[in-house]
């Protein structure tokens, strides 16, 4: 009598029990490195999510319960919020920090798309050059230039108004560098096929390259928000009038009281904040697709 070896084989597999699996979006188990940047992400995480949580619990404790530390505040009372709104004209500091932040970012998205679209699609001598120089401007900090723009704001009028804050801000080598990284992925022949069609070229650009360049757009765009939206120094230096304080030069007037009242500054700092992390949290899968379309690793 013989046994057959597979028929063996088939029915010892059919009645063993399943293994242990991991639950994974693969079917192998993740590896020790996988594990441990796992780990060390989610660590990194709730190390910077420590300082907003504080803020947080801190924007509802007493001067006494800041100065003890103690971790949690004995009642989430808004009496700080309704204090710290009633010591100054925060509507108005509010509607001159929304008025700069669009206003900065719209005409950084029109500024830095157009030198994107020169450098990335127009060929003449010391177009690298140019390049090169734009990126070299992101070493160059705005403490080194600060009396230079200031000089030539003063000479345009601009100090104590919202405008001397919006047009310095306007161009960013940042922007020019996304943007132009993107378009070098649009196909030349695209472009060429509209000029033989009799499309100008201001068409082109608004028609054919604008739309195709929507993803690094919205990356400038949401970088610009909170760039402009938590900028304190050149506020600092162009307001001179608390008529066109921005929120964060408007915080630190509390630093100028003879007693520094922290649990307000820490309720408006939550005031101040949640506008920028709302946007980061529904824009966050834009910033990733946009930065990787651009080239960068």
């Amino acid at each position: 009598m013989s046994i057959d070896p597979l028929s063996t084989r088939a029915v010892v597999t059919r009645g063993a029990k399943p293994g242990r699996t991991w639950t994974s979006t693969s079917a192998r188990a993740p590896r020790l490195t996988d594990v441990l940047r796992v780990v060390l992400l989610s660590a990194g995480a709730l190390v910077c999510l420590v300082p907003l949580v504080w803020m947080l619990l801190g924007s509802f404790k007493t001067p006494t319960e800041l100065a003890t530390m103690t971790f949690l505040p004995s009642s989430l009372s808004f009496e700080n919020y309704t204090t710290a709104l009633g010591r100054f004209d925060f509507g108005r500091y509010l509607a001159n920090s929304v008025i700069v932040t669009v206003g900065a970012t719209v005409l950084t998205l029109v500024i830095n798309s157009m030198a994107a679209y020169a450098l990335a699609k127009y060929n003449f001598r010391g177009k690298t050059f140019l390049f090169l120089l734009t990126l070299a401007t992101i070493m160059i900090p705005l403490q080194v230039i600060l009396i230079p723009v200031y000089q030539v704001v003063a000479s345009l009028g601009l100090v104590n108004t919202l405008w001397g804050m919006i047009i310095p801000a306007a161009a960013t080598p940042t922007g020019v560098f996304l943007l132009r990284q993107y378009m070098l992925s649009i196909p030349d022949e695209l472009i060429e096929a509209a000029r033989v069609d009799g499309a100008g070229e201001f068409r082109i650009f608004l028609r054919i390259v604008l739309p195709l360049c929507t993803p690094a757009l919205a990356v400038v765009a949401i970088f610009s928000v909170m760039w402009r939206w938590s900028d304190f120094l050149w506020p600092l230096v162009v307001a001179q009038s608390e008529s066109v304080y921005t929120l964060p030069v408007a915080l630190a007037r509390f630093n100028a009281e003879e007693t520094v009242p922290f649990n307000l500054i820490l309720a408006m700092g939550v005031v101040a904040t949640i506008p920028v992390l709302v946007i980061f949290l529904i824009f966050q899968r834009q910033i990733a697709t946009g930065i990787a379309n651009t080239g960068i690793k």
